[in-house]
């Protein structure tokens, strides 16, 4: 920016940095008497844990430093996420997972399900199976019936209740969570944008698992200085820089040195395409359907997951984001061994440059630093031909 400016987020409202802020909501809601439950993917349905008492944890998966503990029992070759989740695991290191009184998982690839098997008699341990054909009445039906079999795990685990009317709640509550993370996006769609990744990822951290009434003091907040800013004229970033947009897989933690590289190589980022940044927050779920479950496995079947096929829905997605957000370039993050996105890359590649007429950029990493030189040689390629 032109000149340093109030941050977004206020320590009298979160209290301190994101991981430590989203541990002190958690502790607070357990001294209050919640039960809090640990879950690894965009798929669990955080309107129905909310509704039924219990917090949201989302637990830790982006460190290089727990990845070595790993690979004692895990392949190599494996996808860093899961080794660096199972890691976490095995040494006692996530607070989340500590904090954790069950553990919900979803059968989004091979790796994650392998990995759940080996934690499961450690804490309460509830699978989803995920219908990954998302557009047949089939898989609407069997994710509704998933989702109600969550409810009677955590009714029998906590002895929890959630009525229709709760759960129906819920979902305008998280409405309008999504209505005002929308509505701080929209100040990244300005050109110039006038707010950075860094502060959009930690309101979507933020964000993970809470419900609105918590989010809303500080997304007004975040809203009142953003249109500050917006009157008086501010702006990140040099002046003409390439605006980018990051898709691809999750990316948080140690995988930040993208974002970083992206930055320091003059580019500004303006928009998140991710699980792990604006995915979870772009639709809302249909209200007063008479139905509020089979509303939630509706809804939650739409995240275009690279696992789920055939998966047109990203591509249309894509296209929303690139219209709304206008930038000069996209880069694709895949995760190493994560074979569905890596494979997804391909027609990623070609929508961008063929529909779109942009430059893009597909970048295969994990945790390590060891790769950081060539993705800034390659960063750097890439925004000089913007």
């Amino acid at each position: 920016m032109h000149e340093t400016v109030e941050p977004l987020i206020n320590d009298e409202y979160t209290g301190g940095p994101p991981t430590k802020r989203v541990l002190a909501r958690l502790q607070e809601k357990r001294k209050e008497g919640r039960k809090v439950a640990g879950v690894y993917c965009g798929y669990a349905p955080t309107e129905l844990i909310l509704a039924m008492g219990i917090s949201p944890a989302t637990l830790c998966a982006f460190s290089n430093g727990t990845i070595e503990a790993a690979e004692t029992v895990l392949p190599a070759n494996l996808c860093p996420l899961i080794k660096s989740s199972y890691g976490f695991i095995i040494t006692d290191t996530c607070p989340f997972y500590g904090l954790a009184d069950a553990v919900i998982g979803e059968t989004t690839c091979d790796g994650k399900k392998k990995m759940f098997e080996l934690i499961t008699d450690l804490k309460p341990t509830w699978i989803m199976d995920l219908p990954q054909v998302p557009d047949q009445e089939e898989a609407i039906t069997h994710w509704t019936a998933m989702i109600r079999k969550l409810q009677g795990f955590l009714e029998t685990t906590f002895g929890a209740r959630a009525t229709d009317d709760g759960i129906e709640d819920s979902i305008r509550d998280i409405n309008r969570r999504n209505a005002m993370m929308r509505e701080v996006f929209e100040f990244a769609a300005l050109r110039p944008a006038i707010v950075d990744w860094r502060e959009m990822y930690d309101l979507t951290f933020l964000a993970q698992g809470s419900s609105g009434k918590d989010m809303e003091p500080v997304l007004s907040e975040a809203l009142k200085k953003l249109a500050k800013r917006r009157d008086d004229g501010y702006s990140y970033g040099p002046a003409g820089a390439p605006r980018v947009m990051v898709t691809g897989c999750p990316v948080g933690g140690d995988a930040e040195k993208v974002f970083a590289i992206i930055e320091e190589a003059g580019g500004v980022i303006v928009a998140l395409d991710a699980c792990s940044g604006f995915k979870p927050y772009m639709t809302d779920t249909a209200e007063g359907t008479g139905d509020p479950v089979r509303a939630l496995a509706e809804r939650y079947l739409k995240i275009p997951c690279s696992c789920m096929t055939p998966n047109a829905r990203r591509l249309t997605e894509m296209t929303r984001l690139i219209e709304k957000f206008r930038p000069d370039a996209v880069i694709d993050v895949v995760l190493q061994a994560c074979h569905s996105f890596n494979i997804e890359s391909h027609k990623v590649g070609e929508h961008v440059e063929k529909v779109h007429g942009l430059p893009f950029l597909k970048i295969v990493t994990d945790f390590s630093l060891g790769d950081v030189e060539q993705i800034r040689t390659r960063v750097e390629a890439l925004l000089e031909s913007c």
